[in-house]
């Protein structure tokens, strides 16, 4: 996610920003919560269609806004550092693993496993950071990981597998986001560069399926040929308004959004396309969310913390610079800058 600071409550732009930002935030959730019940419209075309189309037509949308906003500059140097294109590189075959499966699993009648995987893709995504980044979890972190691999170990044991789609979609998703970390493009130029390494193949697998009269696309009435140019905008349209949302939001808010998309296709995968959910389930779902919980309550505890950290570091600046320098001082304000400091290391800490 975009913010990577946790602002003050009640500042400035606490109020209609605020309003905005959260409408756009669960503008974006809610379009990817939806997008089960958009998939099986493509059909007859399978998955690796589908995900062709959605390459081809993402590079077609976004260098569409792209060149609207005239957002162009920032290609060149991109292309001058071979190591950030490899990156890209990395981060697109990801992602491409992801929507594949994604696509696959929700048209195959299995929503409520592919939601599972969204659910659990923050404990893995904490996971990484413990064992890649070398970063220091707090005992309720800890606490939350190990009800989250609990979970998986007891929904293996009730589904007589390891639930491997589920767990595909939280390392790939997860390790997306950890590659993205490293590349440092915006929202719509790593959708830009990503989708850039995907059309070549997508295009030619296009083309090789058109070849061997095998390609839905053209060959069904136009609403179904349609649908599939739209895949393009149907990517695009809720990375835009996450841009929009990660702006105005703090990173704590936008962590809770993103339980939204999940839960959306929980509720469509049980009360709407009625896939099954055994007791078994249902308790290995209630550990997950018991992880959650603990996590989001960590979470705001220590976003709250940090605010007030940082109050006390802004009271203590502004005492010292009211207070007459003393001859002995030998670093004027040094008590405020340890203070200040003190509050970003506090805010900062995983």
């Amino acid at each position: 996610m975009k913010p990577s600071t946790i602002e003050p409550s009640g500042g400035s732009d606490s109020g209609p920003s605020v309003r905005s930002g959260l409408a756009y935030g669960f503008a974006a959730y809610g379009m990817w919560g939806l997008f089960p019940l958009y998939w099986p419209l493509l059909e007859p075309t399978g998955a690796i269609e589908i995900l062709a189309h959605r390459m081809v037509w993402s590079l077609a949308a976004v260098g569409l806004i792209l060149l609207v906003l005239r957002r162009w500059a920032w290609i060149g140097p991109l292309l001058r550092q071979p190591k950030r294109l490899g990156l890209i590189a990395v981060a697109a075959a990801f992602i491409s693993t992801n929507w594949g499966v994604y696509i696959w699993a929700t048209n195959s009648g299995h929503v409520v496993d592919a939601a599972l995987g969204y659910f659990i893709n923050p404990l893995v995504s904490i996971a990484f950071g413990v064992l890649l980044l070398r970063e220091r979890l707090r005992p309720t972190q800890w606490t939350a990981v190990g009800i989250g691999v609990a979970a998986v170990v007891f929904l293996s044991v009730d589904y007589g597998q390891v639930p491997w789609i589920a767990l595909v979609l939280a390392f790939t998703f997860a390790s997306y986001g950890l590659v993205k970390k490293r590349v440092g493009l915006d929202g719509l130029e790593s959708l830009a560069a990503e989708t850039a390494v995907q059309f070549l193949p997508a295009l030619a697998f296009l083309l090789f399926l058109g070849s061997q009269g095998r390609s839905t696309f053209g060959t069904h009435d136009i609403g179904h040929s349609l649908l599939l140019v739209t895949c393009g905008f149907v990517t695009a349209a809720p990375l835009i308004c996450f841009g929009g949302a990660a702006v105005r939001l703090p990173l704590s808010t936008i962590g809770l959004l993103q339980y939204v998309t999940p839960s959306i296709q929980f509720v469509l995968g049980v009360a709407v396309l009625h896939e099954e959910m055994p007791a078994g389930r249902w308790a290995g779902f209630a550990l997950v969310w018991l992880a959650l919980a603990l996590l989001t309550w960590d979470a705001l505890r220590t976003a709250r913390k940090g605010r007030v950290a940082l109050r006390e570091a802004a009271a203590a600046a502004q005492t010292s610079a009211a207070r007459p320098a003393e001859p002995d001082d030998a670093t004027p304000g040094a008590g405020s800058v340890g203070a200040e400091a003190e509050a970003e290391a506090e805010c900062s800490r995983p």
